[in-house]
């Protein structure tokens, strides 16, 4: 449980927001001189400034409805969107103004029995990251900046919302938190206790994803491990019968609260303005089945939503949050990685999930030269290739003595991010190269990796940044003492991590992928005859000890120094008793792998003799 008042209410009933901010400005016929100006005309925000009373109305208009929370009109007060206006430097002040006045007026209407609630709104801006419109450092900042106005000015809760493009949002998120965590660091707590929790709130178009081409899946994935977002949701582009789907897929996954904010209906343009058609009654008859039979937790209204819609839906939830026996809604939360695109589950059935290996430098000749060329898109191509073979996700890696790393690595991110569809690991030793790939990439990453070779110092950034960007980590067997070749070492090391990781950066279990290390088989060398089996052993304690993490294996390390047909079999074969024993991922090249009833029976024989060390020795006589 917690004390903040918002969470609390959160926990305990429905909640319902305002309806749409610009519509209801609108309708008061606003001049130019309302705004300030010709050159500010249709600068919502500067109207804290301009012409407040204009605020305060929409403000008291939907409290008076029955909202419980009322949206901060600064939904373009960042720098990057009053630059147009060349009023950039306003943004903390507009900000400010406009939780300021919402606070005001939340205060003033607010009652022991219903306390009023103000968010922070935080829209997408004007520029794409994705699309390389904008650097992410700018964004963040411009974000931070906002955030910052909103949370002096006395928003509970910020709103990040009608969000287009996942990596935008993680700008959003970064700015956001930097301003939680400075505004906790400097003043002693008030009503919020100190804590400002987060809404996010996607926008799905009417072809079924968000403009970036993002489904709801991609974006519940990449959303969900953000411990400051307490919502997640859709609003405005359609009305809530386009949502339907996305909204039960939502509900069905979302271990967070599940917000939806329809527009009243599709729009139609009418002489060059758009007009919204759904009635209150058939908004009221959309969120009764959303939130009844569904399971969502808080709705509101975007574009189009005026102070009679709230009315109604105002008076329908007094007597349904009365109501104490509602069922809890059931969802299923499955633990996933995702691209720009897609989602994809770390536990596949079958097992494995193939990373394919073949994008490293270090690992693929053609990739290293194609890197060197700086022929980018073959390297796409390699790619695309992979996806085709069967890969689920691909490991990235560009490092190579003297280059550049962090320049290649933004390269090549900046173009995987949006022409793989497939989620990507994050290969590289140095934390600035990991940073660099994190902020060009809109999905839940994984970053390969981490270990305590040195202690817990470098492997501390990089959890840091696998906290900061919601990525899951691998986590290799190896201590201060080296790699770990004995069960009992790949075991106790992979504990060791895993405490580490959970107790010190509040990170889970399910974010840790293990990697027990094998070893060349084929080498002659006796201290490795048992690396095989003791690998497999360590992977099936894992996963009994710590059930929520995932295992990996870089497959092809155990064949290493072989010839190709041999190399391929033995991985075969390993990878077979790997999976039996639990392996849920395997970084190979995925058509390399042969299905065992394509191998001879002697082959398979010999290879699991190597593997668990079970090789016969004939006695000589003399």
């Amino acid at each position: 449980m917690t004390n903040n008042p918002f969470l609390s209410a959160l926990n305990s009933r429905v909640l319902l927001f305002d309806g749409a901010t610009g519509t209801n400005l609108q309708q008061q016929n606003l001049t130019a001189d309302d705004f300030g100006g010709k050159h500010l005309e249709g600068c919502n925000e500067y109207l804290c400034i301009s012409k407040p009373d204009a605020v305060r109305k929409v403000h008291y208009d939907f409290l008076r409805a029955g909202a419980d929370i009322i949206e901060t009109n600064s939904f373009g007060s960042t720098s990057v969107v009053l630059a147009e206006y060349d009023i950039a430097e306003m943004s903390y002040e507009l900000s400010f103004l406009s939780a300021k006045i919402a606070r005001e007026c939340a205060d003033e209407l607010a009652t022991p029995d219903k306390p009023r609630f103000v968010a922070g709104s935080m829209g997408p801006g004007t520029k794409l990251l994705s699309l390389g419109h904008i650097d992410f450092d700018i964004a963040e900042e411009a974000f931070y900046l906002q955030a910052k106005g909103l949370i002096d000015g006395g928003a509970d809760v910020l709103c990040i919302e009608t969000c287009q493009d996942i990596l935008q949002v993680k700008s959003a998120i970064n700015g956001a938190e930097r301003a939680v965590n400075e505004w906790r660091a400097s003043t002693q707590p008030d009503w919020r206790v100190h804590q400002i929790p987060f809404i996010v709130s996607v926008t799905i178009e009417t072809t079924g994803t968000m403009l970036m081409g993002t489904e709801i899946a991609s974006a519940l994935t990449t959303l969900e491990p953000y411990q400051s977002v307490n919502v997640i949701g859709m609003n405005c582009a359609t009305g809530p019968k386009e949502m339907e789907e996305n909204i039960r897929y939502l509900c069905q996954n979302s271990p967070k609260t599940v917000f939806i904010m329809p527009n009243a209906g599709l729009p139609e343009n009418i002489g060059g303005v758009a007009h919204y058609h759904l009635t209150p009654e058939e908004m009221l008859t959309w969120m009764k089945r959303y939130v009844g039979e569904f399971g969502v937790g808080m709705i509101g209204g975007c574009c189009g939503t005026t102070h009679e819609h709230i009315q109604l839906l105002a008076d329908w939830l007094k007597e349904y949050n009365a109501d104490t026996n509602h069922k809890p809604r059931e969802y299923e939360f499955v633990p996933s990685v995702s691209s720009v695109y897609t989602s994809v589950t770390m536990r596949m059935e079958p097992a494995p999930l193939l990373v394919g290996e073949r994008c490293n430098a270090n690992g693929s000749k053609k990739f290293r030269e194609l890197l060197l060329a700086e022929d980018y898109d073959s390297m796409v191509n390699m790619a695309k290739e992979q996806i085709r073979e069967g890969a689920h996700v691909l490991d990235v890696c560009v490092a190579y003595v003297g280059r550049d790393e962090v320049r290649d690595m933004i390269e090549v991110m900046k173009r995987f991010n949006t022409q793989v569809t497939i989620p990507l690991m994050i290969d590289s030793t140095e934390v600035n190269v990991i940073e660099a790939a994190l902020k060009h990439y809109a999905g839940r990453a994984i970053i390969n990796s981490i270990n305590f070779e040195d202690g817990t110092e470098k492997a501390d950034k990089i959890l840091h940044l696998a906290k900061q960007y919601g990525a899951s980590v691998v986590a290799l067997s190896i201590d201060e003492e080296g790699q770990a070749y004995s069960f009992e070492k790949k075991v106790s090391i992979a504990k060791r991590i895993r405490d580490h990781v959970v107790d010190v950066h509040g990170m889970r279990e399910e974010d840790l992928i293990f990697d027990a290390l094998t070893f060349p088989l084929g080498s002659g060398q006796e201290d490795l005859r048992s690396s095989g089996m003791d690998t497999i052993n360590a992977i099936r304690e894992i996963k009994r000890i710590m059930p929520r993490s995932k295992t990996i294996l870089g497959l092809s390390n155990c064949s290493f120094g072989l010839s190709p047909h041999t190399r391929h079999v033995l991985n075969s074969v390993f990878l077979h008793y790997a999976i039996e024993a639990g392996l849920d991922m395997a970084i190979v090249h995925a058509s390399k792998i042969m299905p065992l009833y394509k191998i001879d029976e002697r082959g398979r024989e010999l290879c699991r003799e190597l593997i668990f060390d079970e090789r016969k020795w004939e006695e000589v006589v003399g």
